[in-house]
């Protein structure tokens, strides 16, 4: 149907004519997000400079009824920025100002539409750290984390993002402004809004300002890439690894169609027989982690690791991380269409959990990829699949339910960084029970009655 002419030219007054569009080659840019086979047209896409701006777009986006989607790049895995209903995209890429940084204090505020990575540099060039590091973190934006609560690979020790929003400046469906949250290290003042903001998804409040926490840069990194002749051997030694009284800040571990896929990225030769492989990353003082480096080399060792390998300098290890975040589009070397679910067991249960999807891929007759985040239980399983074939396609369906299901057995959740958004909605009841469901529908319509912000989303229902 198109939008409003005179809408559209009080958006134009609001935010300049060459900061909002619906030209349709525009619009489509902004119809999908990283999932795939989700793609809806929005009526315009806006591009606001200030908060005041955003407050001033959801008046009118609530007098007219409008539905309003903010995104960040994009990036996000369950379609949660995708426009279902139509409507305005606030695309936050104009607020995207690191604000301040607070030597003494150890935070940083910044707007929403800051990439991650940019973050990560800045602080760290003032001897800084901010530890959540998410495996798109060269695009992502801090808004997008804090609306989806991603974590990364150094959660297991470090915890996700909601461990490190302070607080936050948001507009509300109405158009007003709150603010929640401290700006210091304790507070317990009522109810805390800015946990129940992050990871909403973007469905209770658009957020406009954000309060980091921060950390003291740690003074030395080391980073081990450990190679196992068997699956079943590499999860076992992470379970192992949890129980040594050493926390690394990650563990990470790639299946053998992983390695496959990233050997010719890595600067070492993998083994012949390698069918695992566990990246390893500690740190603090210089003494603590080349004892923690033995510690876990000699355990790897006696866990009937292949072959050990301690980074030489800040360059390999960087090398080995590339190899690590390339692996999620590299995949599509292996078929053209992927469901990419990022589940969550208990760490106890990875072996079991690696037994199942070995199981499934096995059953489905399709392949699985499997990576992540294994010293935290999140797991992220890629099954591949021709789009073009009903009968593939009907197997991968199969296999995100017997995926889930296992999931569930064993104590897990179905999502454990990328959100519920459209993808993941007919799953929801699966882990989530009826009465809890209702009590965040109606906190949902409390802070939205009216259901414009970011619609059809989380519940299958909305």
């Amino acid at each position: 149907m198109g939008m409003d002419d005179k809408v559209y030219r009080h958006l134009e007054n609001l935010v300049g004519s060459g900061f909002v569009t619906r030209k349709k080659e525009d619009l489509v840019c902004y119809s999908y997000d990283a999932a795939p086979g989700n793609a809806f047209l929005p009526d315009a896409v806006v591009f606001p400079k200030s908060e005041t701006q955003v407050s001033e777009i959801m008046r009118l986006a609530l007098k007219k009824r409008i539905p309003v989607i903010p995104r960040g790049s994009g990036s996000g895995m369950t379609g949660g920025a995708v426009p279902v209903q139509g409507g305005v995209v606030l695309a936050f890429s104009r607020m995207n100002h690191i604000l301040d940084i607070d030597l003494d204090n150890f935070t940083a505020t910044v707007e929403p539409g800051v990439i991650v990575s940019h973050l990560h540099k800045a602080v760290e060039d003032l001897g800084l750290f901010y530890p959540p590091d998410p495996a798109s973190s060269d695009v992502c934006t801090i808004g997008g984390n804090v609306g989806e609560c991603a974590g990364g690979p150094r959660a297991v020790k470090y915890g996700v993002t909601r461990d490190y929003v302070l607080g936050l400046r948001a507009v509300l469906p109405c158009g007003d402004v709150i603010s929640t949250g401290v700006s210091t290290a304790k507070g317990v003042a009522g109810y805390d809004l800015t946990r129940l903001i992050v990871g909403s998804e973007g469905t209770l409040a658009v957020v406009t300002g954000i309060t980091l926490r921060l950390l003291p840069r740690p003074a030395c990194v080391a980073t081990l890439a450990v190679c196992f002749d068997d699956m079943e051997k590499a999860a076992r030694t992470v379970s192992g690894i949890m129980r040594q009284a050493v926390i690394p800040r990650c563990v990470e571990y790639l299946d053998e169609a992983s390695l496959f896929l990233v050997k010719d990225r890595l600067q070492f030769a993998l083994p012949k027989q390698a069918k695992a492989m566990l990246i390893l990353e500690l740190d603090g003082d210089e003494i603590t982690v080349k004892a923690q480096t033995e510690q876990i080399r000699q355990f790897c060792t006696q866990s009937f690791a292949l072959d050990i390998r301690v980074a030489k300098d800040p360059g390999q290890a960087a090398a080995l991380w590339e190899a690590r975040k390339a692996l999620s589009p590299v995949l599509y070397k292996i078929a053209n269409q992927k469901i990419n679910e990022d589940i969550v067991v208990p760490i106890s249960k990875i072996p079991d959990m690696v037994a199942c999807i070995k199981s499934i891929q096995a059953e489905s007759g399709l392949t699985i990829v499997s990576f992540g985040h294994a010293g935290d239980g999140n797991i992220h399983c890629n099954i591949m699949y021709d789009k073009t074939d009903a009968s593939q396609a009907k197997q991968a369906k199969k296999a995100v339910d017997r995926l889930f299901a296992a999931t569930l057995e064993l104590g897990g959740t179905i999502t454990g960084e990328h959100g519920v958004g459209l993808t993941k909605m007919a799953y929801l009841s699966w882990e989530i029970g009826r009465v809890e469901q209702d009590i965040m529908k109606k906190i949902k319509a409390v802070f939205d009655p009216f259901r414009i912000l970011n619609p059809g989303k989380i519940f299958p229902d909305s």
